[in-house]
């Protein structure tokens, strides 16, 4: 296998097991409710959180974590838990 080949291969491999995080907008959460659960969950510091929070809240959603799918499945499990919407794509 030539080095060509394997740079390929791992190049495949890494976009496939590269997944989003996204969470909505919603009527019920406050600012501070989901700031607080972007911290906790998703180890944002306090301005990342808040700048997500608010392109959440002015356009409807915002990938907030990229990652491996099961480190984002319980993030997004405990998110739901919440009460806030959530998916990973």
């Amino acid at each position: 296998m030539s080095t060509e080949t394997l740079a390929r291969e791992k190049t495949i491999e890494k976009a496939v097991d590269n997944y989003d995080l996204i969470v909505f907008n919603d009527d019920f959460n406050t600012f501070d409710f989901v700031i607080e659960s972007l911290i906790k969950i998703c180890n944002h510091d306090v301005i990342q959180a808040e700048q997500c929070t608010m392109l959440i809240h002015y356009t409807g959603k915002c990938q907030v974590k990229s990652g491996n799918f099961d480190e984002l499945t319980s993030m997004c499990t405990a998110l739901l838990d919440r009460g806030i919407t959530a998916e990973v794509q």
